[in-house]
Order: C-alpha cells, then structure tokens, then sequence
C-alpha cells in the first residue's frame, strides 16, 4: 500500500513539474514562461584585432546583444558551432562607422533568412557610405546546424 502511495505521489509529482509555467509578474502564466513586464540581455562590447582578413578572429562566445567594433577592415568576429548551441541568438552589430566587420562561424554555415540553400561561411556588417544600403546589424539564430540570419536596420 504505502508504495502505491509513493508510487501515486511521485507520478503525479512528475506530472506537474513536467507540465508546470513560469510566470513573472503574472499569477496566470500562459507560457513555460511568461513575463508580464520588461526584461533585459546580457550586452557585451568586442574589439577587433586589427588584423582584418588575415585568418585571425576574435571569438563571441557570451552574451546577447554585442557591440563588435572592428579596428581594421574584414576584423573577424566568430560564432560558436551551431551544433553546440541549438535555440542560442546573438544580436550583432558594427558600432563602426568607416571599417567592415567580418561575421563567420566555428561550425555549421550561415543561411541568410529567406534561403534554404547557398549558405555562406561569412557575411559582412558594412561601413557607412551615403547612399548605399549598407548593413550594421544582423541576428543570428542556432537551428542545430547552422546559422540563420537577418539582417536590421536598427
């Protein structure tokens, strides 16, 4: 008997924690997790090298939100394998406005949003140049296999 009990307690126990939500600020989450307020990412700021297209990088391996300021054309900023951090998204961008950073990867390729095939092993966050549709920032998202990204313009 008790261990029919025990056994009832911990089923159910299981099925609760299984099937539980989080809320913050909110006594009726409709989510895992569900946040009725503002919430903030770790920002982090990298430096380039300055050795722009010579084969070196600087790794981004932390935070959400990162500032890459290259010091030299083509600096190279790389993202973590895809297949290590599946679910992972980094915002990026060039806080510079006169040099190109350069965004590659460790493993898996970068697909740009609306391509299934074609995938890159780099793309480039542009200098200003009036006129021209440049790129300053870019997402990037982890399938499990690679990277898939848009580029803003924010």
């Amino acid at each position: 008997m008790v261990k029919k009990v025990l056994f009832s307690f911990a089923f159910s126990l299981i099925f609760l924690i299984s099937f539980s939500q989080v809320g913050i600020g909110t006594t009726t989450p409709l989510s895992t997790l569900d946040i009725n307020g503002n919430f903030s990412v770790k920002v982090v700021n990298l430096t380039g090298d300055g050795n722009g297209g010579t084969g070196t990088y600087v790794d981004i391996d932390d935070g959400v939100y990162i500032s890459v300021s290259p010091q030299a054309t083509d600096d190279e900023f790389r993202l973590p394998d895809a297949t290590m951090f599946p679910g992972r998204v980094y915002i990026i961008r060039n806080i510079q406005d006169t040099v190109t950073a350069k965004i590659s990867t460790s493993g898996g390729l970068l697909f740009s949003s609306g391509s299934t095939t074609n995938g890159a092993t780099a793309v480039y966050l542009y200098e200003y140049a009036p006129g021209n549709d440049y790129k300053k920032s870019i997402i990037v998202l982890s399938d499990g296999a690679n990277w898939t990204y848009f580029f803003g313009l924010f």
